[in-house]
Formats: structure tokens, sequence, C-alpha cells
């Protein structure tokens, strides 16, 4: 990963998106071979204040300017995810099923979402507009999922 240029498009999606001067962020380079992630945030939502992770040892990713922005976008709908999971912490018991649903319905389509966002945002201004499909290539095809069920018939 090219460092300098991570943070080139990090300030460049600060700006842009217009989280700073609400907030306070800066970028740090993860270099633990372990972590499995391409990017993460830390947030400190009462003081405004956020760190964006970058796997500078093992990214899964090849598009580093597609992980900032939808990290970024993260950070963009962080009030809403907030109180989606307040809701959902107030209404659903924990430990039961039907929190258990709420919590997948709701992160699914909190990425999903910003994913959506991401690829917009990146047609409109990215400098690299290929897609990672890192994680596509990690996954069973859709033949082999359904390998092994028998026919209903």
């Amino acid at each position: 990963m090219n460092e300098e240029k991570a943070r080139e498009l990090f300030e460049k999606y600060v700006k842009k998106l217009r989280i700073s001067p609400q907030w306070d962020v800066k970028l740090e380079f993860v270099r633990d071979p372990d972590w499995r992630k391409t990017g993460d945030f830390k947030i400190d939502c009462d003081d405004r204040k956020a760190i964006l992770l970058l796997n500078a040892a093992r990214p899964t990713q090849t598009n580093i300017e597609e992980v900032i922005v939808h990290e970024l976008m993260h950070i963009k709908l962080y009030p809403l995810d907030q109180v989606t999971e307040s809701l959902i912490t107030a209404s659903f018991e924990e430990g039961t099923p039907a929190r258990d649903f709420a919590y997948t319905q709701f992160f699914t389509a909190l990425e999903q979402t910003v994913e959506e966002l991401t690829k917009c945002f990146l047609l409109e201004f990215g400098e690299d507009r290929e897609l990672s499909f890192g994680r596509c290539a990690k996954n069973r095809s859709f033949n082999e999922l359904y390998e092994g069920l028998k026919n209903i018939e």
C-alpha cells in the first residue's frame, strides 16, 4: 500500500464528504499481519473524533480509495447508526432471536447502503473507479452454494 497516496485520498474525501471541520479525524495504518480487516474506524461521537484504520500489512481489497470512502461514509452515517442500534436495544431483549434478527437485518442494510453510496461517490469523484472484488473471490460460487441440496420434487 502506498501510504502517502492513502493520506492524500483520505484528506481529499474528508473534505469532499464534509466530515471536516465538524469532526476531528485522523488516519492510522495497522501493521499487524493478523488484523483481518482492510479498513475500520474508532469513534468518539460525543467528542466528534474518529480514527480511520487501514491495513498496511495485508489489505484484502485492491482499491484503497474505495476502502477510505467506505469507512468515511460510516462516519457520516454514524448518528443514524446509533439511533437505530439504540432502538433495537430498547425494543428487544438481549439474546432473543428477535433481537438477533433485527441486528442482522440492520447491519446488513447499513453495509449495503454504505457500499452503494461509496460506489456512487467513486463514480463521480474517484481517481480509481475500479471496484474491489476481493470478498467475492473468497466466497463460494452460486452453484457451490446449492451443491448437495436435494430436489424438492
